[in-house]
């Protein structure tokens, strides 16, 4: 069964220098609390992954906490580039950064397998496109039944996965709902998962369109009401439109961010 407790001992207690993190979300509940704790907490060498990162991974490469970057696609959203990600890759500032770059279909089947327990996953998207030259885990197979030639990519299983949600009752169960991601098959796929929510309650009550996460595949869960600012909580919280268009001018100088930084570091 899950265990409740607070944000800074479960980061505390899951994720570790070197591990293999997933941060997931999908524009909607994105842990950026979550991966804010990771950077007061100090951790180095981390392999990030994420099919969409945005502010809160430009936020962690720029403190110096990942080595590796695997995802689909990078940006601030609605805003423009992500200048702490752009100045690790071209600079190697504060420390150099490798990509490993796949399309947004190659991301989410890779989790698929990941939480099925397949070594690896099947798909013809990348036929026909210069991925796999500079991709190295994107390899052709050929298909035993018809002879067609597929791309297989190998399954992500994180060391942790952590996304945000609405809401858990007391024994861990999570209640997830709106515009969703991958974040069950990350959290299934993972090792270890953190979950941060809204709110823990008695009795999850049903949503239309809701998902529910068994106690049993949920490692922590920690109450973090507004967890996913500037992202939104559907029925918490809206989108903070202002903070991405505030981000742009902080992540493109060094010495703005370094601020930032220091100020993150200092919140409890």
């Amino acid at each position: 069964m899950a265990e409740i407790g607070t944000l800074a001992d479960a980061v505390g207690e899951l994720v570790g220098d070197g591990d293999v993190v997933a941060l997931e979300g999908f524009t909607h509940l994105i842990p950026t609390a979550a991966g804010q704790e990771i950077i007061r907490q100090g951790r180095r060498d981390l392999t990030l992954v994420r099919m969409t990162p945005d502010i809160v991974y430009d936020q962690l490469i720029g403190a110096g906490c990942a080595r590796k970057l695997v995802f689909s696609w990078g940006g601030n959203p609605g805003v423009g580039s992500l200048h702490r990600f752009r100045d690790a890759v071209q600079n190697s500032w504060p420390v150099p950064l490798e990509i490993e770059e796949h399309s947004h279909a190659g991301m989410a089947n890779r989790y698929v397998a990941g939480a099925s327990g397949l070594p690896f996953a099947v798909l013809r998207g990348y036929v026909g496109t210069d991925l796999p030259s500079v991709t190295a885990t994107i390899k052709p197979i050929t298909c035993p039944f018809t002879g067609e030639q597929l791309t297989a990519v190998p399954a992500l299983n994180p060391d942790v996965a952590i996304i945000h949600a609405q809401r858990a009752d007391r024994q861990g169960n999570v209640q997830l709902w709106g515009l969703l991601g991958v974040q069950k098959e990350a959290v299934l796929a993972a090792r270890r998962s953190l979950v941060t929510v809204e709110e823990v309650v008695d009795e999850l009550t049903p949503v239309p369109g809701a998902i529910v996460l068994p106690s049993w595949a949920v490692t922590k869960v920690a109450e973090v009401p507004g967890g996913a600012h500037p992202s939104y909580a559907q029925g918490y919280s809206e989108r903070d439109n202002a903070y991405y268009a505030e981000w742009d001018p902080i992540s493109r100088d060094r010495e703005a961010f370094a601020q930032w930084l220091a100020g993150i570091k200092e919140a409890a």
